[in-house]
């Protein structure tokens, strides 16, 4: 199955800019979360290709490679590794015309690295809100302690591939063009191994897992990444260690939804103090707030409180918490406490539109609208 066009995933046009994939990209994740359609497999699949396409077109250089070259030039299946990104359009025709024309280097071998990892980190509002340091665990291939990542025993040496003379790849007269392929025998590595070790069976490599320290920045968001350079796994000898992306995921919080660098939050008020007016407390993550409700207030009125939201990761500047009042209907009424609704709903009716103008307006609207259906 083909996969679709990244901007038609995120819904934007291809002269979309930052601000607009990011946004496009919260909408998505916060629609499709795994965590807010659980069981739904298609809005987990949907999640993921939104986060690819984001992951692509959030990045300049991949989204320059996209551009030009579509899924192509950026092909996930290439120089991957646990999810990581490595090497770009360059590295896939560097390769075609290094194969073919030697590279211009008299056939030498381009050395080459270890994949890039991606490990999805899970934090809490508070912890991407305030910053945190994380330790965490993570699988990888690493170079074998016992050969030191040579692939043979202690004690031997790999012996140079008498096939390519050390050299990884073979040359082959094709009519006019003369190719340059990887060598068959010791498969690119220009050595082959003869006594192999017995703790990585020759590979030179291991599977192990290492702790490392994650310190993430204050205002940290869904989908935001910090690397950490040299912690992938590792390529083998006389090659360097790819890095690893550690890929931030927020769990949906009880109190807050956070839309960019602003909060929301939806408050309970009674219905006396919407009606008469006062003061409600509202929670915030750095404490307490009041809010003044005025007289007559509305339900869904939505209160402002400036700075209260989150401080953005890259300017410093701080968001606002934004605070809906709903009003919220008396239950479990005892009989005269009923009555006594039902003497103030007789009063209020007595002065018409007065009280409710806007059941006054509702009812006209109404009224008219029937009316022209008669006519």
């Amino acid at each position: 199955m083909s996969k679709r066009d990244y901007y038609e995933v995120l819904g934007v046009d291809r002269s979309a800019g930052a601000d607009d994939l990011k946004k496009a990209y919260r909408r998505l994740a916060m629609k499709y979360h795994p965590d807010r359609n659980q069981g739904d497999d298609s809005a987990e699949v949907k999640f993921k290709e939104a986060k690819e396409a984001y992951d692509v077109l959030s990045d300049s250089q991949k989204k320059a490679a996209y551009d030009q070259f579509g899924h192509a030039g950026v092909d996930q299946s290439a120089g991957m590794g646990g999810g990581g990104f490595s090497g770009g359009v360059g590295d896939i025709f560097g390769d075609i015309f290094g194969d073919i024309f030697g590279g211009g280097g008299g056939g030498s071998r381009r050395q080459s690295r270890g994949a890039d990892l991606r490990y999805n980190l899970e934090l809490s509002l508070e912890e991407a809100v305030q910053g945190v340091d994380k330790k965490i665990r993570v699988p990888r291939m690493s170079d074998c302690a016992t050969c030191k990542g040579s692939g043979a025993r202690p004690g031997s040496e790999p012996k140079s591939c008498g096939t390519c003379n050390g050299q990884g790849q073979v040359r082959m007269q094709q009519g006019f063009f003369s190719v340059q392929q990887t060598c068959p025998q010791c498969r690119g590595r220009g050595s082959v191994i003869s006594d192999p070790c017995s703790s990585c069976n020759g590979q030179g490599m291991v599977r192990d897992e290492k702790t490392l320290s994650v310190k993430i920045p204050a205002g940290v968001d869904e989908g935001d990444q910090v690397r950490l350079s040299g912690e992938g796994e590792s390529g083998g000898p006389s090659t360097r260690p790819g890095d690893l992306y550690v890929q931030v995921r927020i769990k949906q919080h009880d109190l807050f939804e956070r839309d960019g660098d602003n909060l929301y939050c939806e408050v309970p008020v009674s219905f006396s103090t919407m009606t008469l007016g006062g003061s409600i407390e509202v929670p915030t993550l750095s404490g307490r707030a009041s809010i003044k409700i005025p007289p007559e207030t509305q339900s869904e009125k939505v209160f402002r409180l400036r700075g209260k939201g989150v401080r953005n990761v890259r300017n410093g500047n701080l968001g606002d918490l934004y605070s809906k009042v709903v009003v919220e209907t008396p239950i479990n009424l005892t009989r005269r406490q009923k009555e006594l609704i039902k003497e103030l709903e007789d009063t209020l009716s007595e002065g018409g539109d007065r009280h409710s103008p806007r059941s006054g307006t509702w009812t006209s609207k109404i009224k008219a609208f029937f009316d022209d259906l008669v006519t």
